[in-house]
């Protein structure tokens, strides 16, 4: 029976890019909620303390284990030797945390927070030069998996790996781990299935994030950017959104996968409350990990 385990990200809580998408609680309030909601594990996000002394007793205080968090890398046209010391303090604490991987979203040329550049307007590179990154990327991937801590690639909207196409393209060209994202690749227009049987060998990290197909559909992409579509409400919890969570956790489980299951969906907290939205995707999630044969563990 494959093995996994239930997290959730603080962007439900508050929201890094938009911080008028934010609720106005804690730290020690928002993994509080998390821990009501069932979920052991949690993200890391702006209000986190970046050292265990001091972050450990207020996880230990709730049950919660640091189960990833992001990192804004600028490898497409940066320096390795750079990239390294501006992830140094957070390998550090993550190596500390005993996280299992950090997120590398590469925001290089990404127009994700850019609230007034359309979403039509993302950065697109030629293959030639998808292959040079793909060399720098697993490099600098191969440099922190053997200082002690894995990174996780995260396609996403508006940056440079968004599309199916894309994603195809970084995995043809490197080696470096990936972080599969069902909603990013659902809004990219990808089919999940087909990337999950074509690079389910490389997927170390899941993040649950599900997509209001209507929302998504009636964007007009180049107009709007990627914050309209988050204030517009593109992105929720599995079982409030348009994805089938359980056709795309057993399609995982077929592929041996075990590790974290993460909800990560921005929206706006007043309209959809944390915790009520935490334990919603919880629930789904537990459900379809059922139907899958997981074993939901702490």
């Amino acid at each position: 029976m494959p093995k996994a385990k239930l997290g959730i990200a603080p962007i439900a809580w508050w929201n890094d890019d938009l911080e008028e998408l934010s609720d106005d609680v804690s730290l020690d309030e928002c993994l509080r909620q998390a821990a009501e909601a069932g979920l052991t594990g949690m993200e890391t996000g702006r209000r986190f303390p970046m050292n265990m002394e001091e972050l450990g007793p207020i996880l230990d205080r709730h049950g919660i284990s640091v189960c990833g968090g992001w990192f804004s890398g600028m490898l497409l046209d940066g320096d390795i030797e750079a990239e390294k010391d501006r992830i140094a303090e957070q390998h550090a604490f993550f190596k500390a945390a005993g996280a299992p991987c950090i997120v590398y979203g590469e925001v290089a040329r990404s127009v994700q927070g850019e609230r007034h550049t359309p979403l039509a307007q993302k950065p697109v590179i030629s293959e030639a030069e998808m292959a040079a990154y793909g060399r720098k990327i697993s490099d600098f991937a191969d440099w922190c998996a053997a200082e002690g801590m894995h990174i996780a690639y995260h396609h996403h909207m508006a940056a440079v790996v968004e599309t199916e196409a894309e994603l195809d393209l970084l995995m043809k060209h490197s080696s470096v781990p990936l972080l599969f994202d069902a909603g990013h690749m659902a809004f990219a227009g990808g089919d999940n299935f087909r990337v999950i049987e074509n690079h389910h060998a490389r997927i170390t990290h899941v993040h649950t994030k599900d997509i209001r197909r209507n929302v998504v559909d009636g964007l007009d992409r180049t107009k709007e950017s990627f914050l309209d579509a988050v204030i517009k409400g593109a992105f929720t919890v599995p079982g409030d959104g348009s994805l089938d969570f359980e056709a795309i956790v057993m399609a995982l489980a077929d592929k041996g996968y075990e590790g974290w299951f993460v909800i990560e969906a921005e929206q706006d907290p007043k309209a959809n409350p944390p915790l009520d939205m935490a334990i919603k995707g919880r629930a789904e999630l537990k459900r379809v990990m059922d139907a899958a044969g997981y074993e939901v563990t702490t």
